[in-house]
This record gives structure tokens, sequence and C-alpha cells, in this order.
């Protein structure tokens, strides 16, 4: 499928010479006249690139931008394009979220290499998530915004700490500059490989590791290695956990020492039960989201439906939350979801966790307690997805093969249940 890309300029000519340009090159082109019509499209699709002029009537290119970046819809790249832009301006831009800058007149390589390269990036930067701006406005979130905000300029480690699927990532990628480097692979080994590997090229950005409790001993060494070196290439290591630092600590997960270097600052991240007033704002965005990447069909929530999926726990927090909007509108037949419909996947849905919890007794060791869970999880899962393994390893944010040897190591079986790979 072609590209998209949406041309902002109010110039005509200018508008009309690019899409001729583009549409020959084979991408698919959107043209907008100005700021209003560039944010009434944007709320409608969402383009793999925008070109954007920045001296327009009533609302220039910049104000635009970050209009864009305070209603979450900055998750394209955008290329400023200006005749009688200052260096000011441009590193502006560049500081606001914009990838590249494009001075006028526009030669064609210039266009075309500066086109390739900007669509490369947002393949690779930009992805249809959530982000903490769309979590909600209530008391919690606020306050959880105002504590990122509070260490956003600090060069110490960080450590989040919330349950899975709370959005451990989300605040990460909140504390994250544009244009600065974000690094976040799926797996860990390169820590026991070679932990110094990433620093030439994070410099001045991010490294994310989530979920620490899954460290090797070796990986583990590795970190505590990379630790000494950060500061010197201005890299920031943000941690995740969904253990309590005593816990990692007691149960002799992560060593004493390296949790403290790694933990010098460390946030609360509350699961979706503590601020469930915000429920129907991300539920709404999460539909946005689906309908944008065409994940699922257009459908809308009623209130009623909406304010069903609040009363719910959601005990898997946001991707269960996502599971079940994903499943609501593939199986309605009607355009509106209603609270009827909500309340046929919730019976499934506590069921389901009533029997997971039923199987796990108080009276038995934590560590024994903890593999009952993690197995009722997993099953429950496999089971939601059909035994499709890359959706399961999608869902509970693990590697595929970190997730075979997790499903090994508690002795849930497959064979029955592999679905498509």
């Amino acid at each position: 499928m072609a590209n998209h890309i949406l041309v902002v300029d109010d110039e005509i000519g200018i508008r009309e010479l690019l899409s001729e340009i583009l549409s020959d090159e084979g991408y698919e082109i959107t043209l907008a006249a100005n700021a209003w019509e560039a944010r009434q499209i944007r709320q409608n699709i969402r383009p793999d690139l925008v070109l954007l002029d920045i001296w327009m009537p009533e609302m220039d290119g910049i104000t635009l931008l970050r209009e864009w970046v305070s209603l979450g819809q900055l998750n394209m790249p955008v290329v400023m394009m200006s005749g009688h832009a200052t260096v000011d301006t441009a590193v502006e831009a560049t500081r606001i979220g914009a990838v590249d800058f494009l001075e006028k007149p526009i030669t064609l390589p210039k266009l075309l290499a500066t086109v390739e390269k900007a669509l490369r990036k947002g393949e690779t930067q930009y992805r249809p998530d959530l982000s903490i701006l769309q979590l909600g406005k209530g008391t919690v979130v606020s306050e959880l915004k105002r504590r990122l905000d509070q260490v956003s300029n600090r060069l110490a480690p960080l450590l989040l700490v919330g349950e899975v699927g709370c959005g451990t990532e989300l605040a990460a990628r909140y504390l994250h500059q544009p244009n600065t480097p974000w690094y976040a692979p799926e797996t860990n080994e390169w820590l026991a490989d070679n932990p110094f590997e990433p620093l030439s090229e994070c410099q001045g950005g991010i490294i994310f590791i989530q979920e620490i409790k899954t460290l090797s001993k070796p990986e583990q060494r590795g970190l505590s290695q990379l630790l000494g070196k950060l500061e010197k290439h201005h890299v920031r290591l943000i941690c995740a956990s969904s253990m309590a630092v005593g816990a990692l600590i007691s149960e002799n997960i992560i060593e004493a020492e390296l949790i403290t270097r790694i933990s010098q600052l460390t946030l609360s991240i509350p699961p979706l039960r503590d601020h469930a007033e915000d429920i129907p704002e991300i539920a709404t965005a999460i539909l946005g989201r689906l309908i944008e990447v065409g994940e699922i069909p257009n459908k809308v929530f009623t209130s009623s439906a909406l304010n069903s999926l609040r009363q719910l726990q959601w005990p898997g927090n946001l991707p269960a939350l996502t599971n079940a909007i994903r499943t609501l509108a593939l199986t309605t037949t009607n355009t509106e979801v209603v609270a009827e419909d909500v309340l046929k996947i919730s019976s499934d849905f506590d069921q389901q966790q009533k029997n997971h919890f039923n199987m796990i007794g108080f009276d038995m060791p934590l560590r024994d307690a903890r593999d009952l869970f993690e197995k009722a999880y997993f099953e429950y899962h496999i089971q939601n997805e059909s035994g499709n393994m890359s959706r399961v390893a999608e869902k509970v944010g693990l590697e595929r093969t970190h997730l075979y040897r997790k499903l090994k190591q508690l002795g849930v079986k497959l064979a029955s249940q592999r679905g498509e790979e």
C-alpha cells in the first residue's frame, strides 16, 4: 500500500507542484491549504508523513505542531517547510518534534531524499500507541504527570514500578525528548554480550529496560557495568518493574547494590482501577487508534457502554482493555457498541478471573503462588488469542523466545492450543 503524505501549504502552486511530484513517485497525497484544514484531516486519518509549511495565515505551522503534541497526535513524522525561516525557527520546530526541515525553493533530489528518510524514521519511531496525555485528566493521572515533569530534566536512573500493563513504557516515553535516541530492544541479551554497544548511538537519549525481574545474572552484571558509563555519554536509563523494590531484593531476584543504583529515582505507575474515572476517555482513544490503523471497522461507544467499561476492574490493565475493545468492535453487528455488548464479554472475563484466583491458596509460599498465577495468566491469554503465540507475546509484553522459555518453565502445554505462528 502506498505511503500517505499530507501536504500543508497556503500557496496553491507549491501544493500542486509537490502533489504532482510525489504522486508520480507512487505516494498517495492529501492537500490542505491551511492549519484548520490540516487539523480536520488529522482528526480523521493518520498520514504516514506531513509536509508542513511554517508561515501560514491565522495559524502557523509551529503552532499546529505544538497542538498535535499536546493532543497526543504527533505519532507521524513531520517535515517543516519555509522559504524564509531563521535557524532559530528550524531549531524550535525540531525541538517540538519535527524530524526535518526543507528550505524553499525545494529541489527535486532534496525533496525525495527527505521524504524517504522521514518515512523510514516513521516506520521505526512512531507507533499506534497511547500516550500519557491520553490516559485521562483525573487527579491520579494529573499527579503522575506532575511527578514525571519533576524528574524530566534529571539524568539519574529512574525505576518505574507498576502492575503489568499499567503503562510503564508510556511513562518512560513521556520523558523522551523528540528527535533524541530511544533504545528499547525486545530482548536484553545485549547486556550480557556487549553492554556498551548502544552508548554511541544513544547519546542524549534514553535506554529503556522493561521488566527487570527477567534479567539473568549475566545481564545484571552487564547492566551494572553500563551504569558507570551513562553520565559520560549523557544517556538516561529508565527501567520498569512489576515487582516492588523490596520484593526484588528479598527474593534475591536482583542484587541489592544494583537495585539501589537503578532506583535513585522511583515512581509508582497506577493501575487502571485506581483512575477508573478516566476509562471512558482511554477507551475512546484506544478505539480511535484501532480504527485508524485498520485493525477494526468504524464503531462508536454509547455512553452506557463506556460507563460499563468504567465499572470493571481490569486486572490486566491497558492490554486487557485494548483486547476487550478489539473484541467488542469485531463481534458486535451494529455500528454502536452498547452496554449489553460489554456485559457479554465482562461476564466471561469475570468468570475467568474467578477461576484463576480460586486456584491459588493463600497459605502456600509466595513463589508457589506466583507460579500458579503466572500459569493461569498465560493460559488465559493463550485461550483468549486462540493459540496465536505472536498475539500472546504482544499482549504479555515478552519476546517470543522468552515467552516459550517461560511457558516451558511453568509447564504450560501448547500442543493442543497452538494456532497461527
